[in-house]
Parts: C-alpha cells; sequence; structure tokens
C-alpha cells in the first residue's frame, strides 16, 4: 500500500494535474481503470445515490466502508475514497473510523470541513484536530486531501479576493496539521483559483463541472489535481434513462 500511496502522490502535478474521473463501485472502477486511468477517486454524492441515500453521510458507514474495499479490490491502480467528514466530528472517533479506511486498501481520502447535518463550516482550530487525528490514524503515506467548503457554500458570484485569504489561511493550517492536498470545490474563478494554487503549500484539487473553464485553462492556472464529483454518476444516470425511454417509449 506504501508504493501505491507514494504513487498517488506523485501523480499530483501543478501545471499537470491528475484528473479523476469519480467512480462510485466497483464495476465503474473497472471501467474507468479500462480507460486507461492512472488513479481512481470515489465521489460521496454518487456512491450514495447508487445505493438509494442521499449524501451528507446517509449511506451507514458500514456500508461505506464495504463499497470502498470493493472498489479497491476491484482494480490494480491506487483508489482514492471521498469520506466525507470521517462520520465523526470527535477526534477519536474520526480516528478510529479512518483506521477502518485506511485498512480497505485505499491511499487516501478527501476529509471536508463543512458540518455535516448543520451550518457552515468547523472552526479551523476544531478542523485542524481533526486533521491531526486522521494522519495519525490512517498512516504517514495516506494522501489526505483536504477539503474547505468556503467557496461551495457562497454563491459564485461573491467569490472575492477576500475568500480567497480566508481559504489560504486553511490551506496553510492544515498543512502544518498533516494534509497532504488541498481541494476547493466551488471556485471556477481562474484569476481566483490562480492565486490559491500560487498561495497555497498543498497541491490544489479543482472540481470540475458542466460549463466550468477547461481543463487546459485549470492546469495553467496550477492545479494539481482535477476532480469530476457526481457528474460523471449524473450522466450515467441520464443516458440510462434515455435508453430506457427508447424501450418503453
Amino acid at each position: 500500500m506504501t508504493d501505491k500511496a507514494r504513487a498517488f502522490a506523485a501523480l499530483h502535478r501543478p501545471g499537470a494535474p491528475l484528473i479523476l474521473f469519480n467512480v462510485w463501485d466497483a464495476g465503474t472502477a473497472r471501467a474507468v481503470a479500462e480507460a486507461g486511468a492512472p488513479a481512481l477517486a470515489t465521489g460521496s454524492w454518487s456512491v450514495a445515490a447508487a445505493q438509494g441515500f442521499t449524501d451528507a453521510e446517509s449511506l451507514p458507514l458500514d456500508l461505506a466502508i464495504a463499497n470502498a474495499e470493493r472498489v479497491v479490490r476491484a482494480v490494480e491502480v491506487p483508489v482514492s475514497i471521498d469520506f466525507e467528514g470521517g462520520y465523526a466530528v470527535e477526534p477519536d472517533r474520526l480516528a478510529s473510523n479512518m483506521k477502518r479506511l485506511a485498512a480497505t486498501g485505499a491511499v487516501g481520502c478527501n476529509f471536508e470541513d463543512q458540518v455535516i447535518g448543520g451550518e457552515g463550516i468547523h472552526p479551523l482550530a476544531l478542523q485542524c484536530e481533526r486533521i491531526r487525528a486522521a494522519r495519525a490514524a490512517a498512516g504517514p503515506d495516506f494522501f489526505l486531501n483536504a477539503r474547505t467548503d468556503i467557496f461551495l457554500k457562497a454563491p459564485r458570484e461573491t467569490h472575492d479576493a477576500a475568500m480567497v485569504e480566508q481559504a489560504l489561511e486553511r490551506g496553510r493550517a492544515y498543512a502544518e496539521a498533516g494534509a497532504s492536498g488541498f481541494f476547493v470545490p466551488g471556485l471556477a474563478d481562474l484569476d481566483l483559483l490562480g492565486r490559491v494554487c500560487e498561495g497555497s503549500p498543498l497541491p490544489v484539487n479543482f472540481m470540475a463541472f458542466p460549463g466550468a473553464p477547461s481543463t487546459a485553462e485549470v492546469s495553467a492556472a496550477g492545479v494539481a489535481r482535477i476532480s469530476h464529483g457526481p457528474f460523471p454518476y449524473r450522466a450515467m444516470l441520464n443516458a440510462l434513462k434515455q435508453a430506457a425511454e427508447v424501450v418503453y417509449g
């Protein structure tokens, strides 16, 4: 697992980013790996929806862990799991959950700072304590992709330099606490994204979405990782529905 984790980390190159076309089960993992993906990542929204649940940790933890294990076993490439908020607020419980996730063979995870089931994001000091607990539990090579929801929770037209500074304060603190990467979903302004990439001590993760800047544009801004989130699942579901409508139409 250590070799895979190190190989996964090495794929994060600013300007030449790792592209992750997010999967949700063993079957989609195999399909995307066979398409040539050097690594895989799940998306929590897609994993939950495929099992009949909503996002925000509604999928029971045992099912989330079992699905992660099946995805990891289905492919040879490194796999990162979207673990949302770690299914716990308290660092001790979080550490226990992280140990279970690392034991699946996953090389890393997304770990977000929003309050699951509540409002806003966790205070900086608490989130850093949670990151330290996650790092200690998962091991030194586990790629802990620290996500901030500062931009995702605000309308896109309100994104500005002040929010970039707030995000960078978190990015620097998360790096000191032991994070491996910095995920800023919702941020699509190329100038602001470039400022985040320039100021972040961690490789920056961009989330692609329909209508977002192109891969070339965000690569030029300095991102090291591009995720596709729930959008592959939504595209698949739409294609399936259209195919079914032909049959039943």
